[in-house]
């Protein structure tokens, strides 16, 4: 470390010192919320996360004196900021499209031709998935009832990394096979 990133490091500034936290800020911010709009999707969100993460490393004062890297540091909460975001949206998107379908069933009327249309649909993934190899069939059935790739791996006696390549093919196949019987009519 060069003397003057060590006056501006956590490790050479007195506490409360910020020009550190300042030169932190600057390097880091920009970048960080680039990362974070690509992870979420969502600029401002990104933006939220990252100005919570510069918080609470203003007010971690732990840095002094340690040899914890604060750069490595800000990145890494943030980015497990970040996936926590992502599994909260999913989890709410969940929710509300659970509550949307339930809507959608005690809505009197008017529904019977969307009901008919879905189990229309589901009668020809149905007759596809039969006409695949049971392993296919099975991996996209665990995948589409939301089981992780370790789970689905567990449980067809698998390897994990092998799982993402399989379920690829599985798409792909299934994909041929509805588009042979039933064309582009989705």
């Amino acid at each position: 470390m060069q003397p003057e990133e060590l006056a501006l490091s956590p490790m050479g500034a007195a506490a409360g010192d910020g020009k550190w936290f300042e030169m932190m800020f600057r390097d880091h911010y920009p970048r960080l919320v680039g990362l974070l709009t690509r992870l979420t999707g969502d600029r401002g969100q990104a933006e939220e996360i990252a100005a919570e993460t510069f918080s609470k490393l203003a007010r971690r004062t732990a840095f002094f004196g340690s040899r914890e890297e604060p750069a490595a540091w800000v990145y890494r909460v943030a980015t497990n900021a970040g996936v926590d975001a992502l599994r909260a949206r999913a989890r709410r998107q969940k929710l509300e499209d659970a509550a949307g379908a339930e809507q959608m069933r005690q809505r009197p009327g008017g529904g019977a031709l969307e009901d008919l249309i879905r189990e229309e649909r589901a009668v020809r993934v149905r007759a596809v998935l039969a006409s695949m190899k049971p392993r296919e069939a099975q991996l996209l059935l665990l995948r589409s009832s939301g089981l992780a790739y370790r789970e689905i791996a567990e449980t067809l006696g698998m390897q994990a990394g092998s799982v993402g390549t399989l379920l690829a093919r599985a798409e792909r196949e299934f994909e041929r096979r509805y588009r042979a019987r039933h064309g582009d009519d989705v």
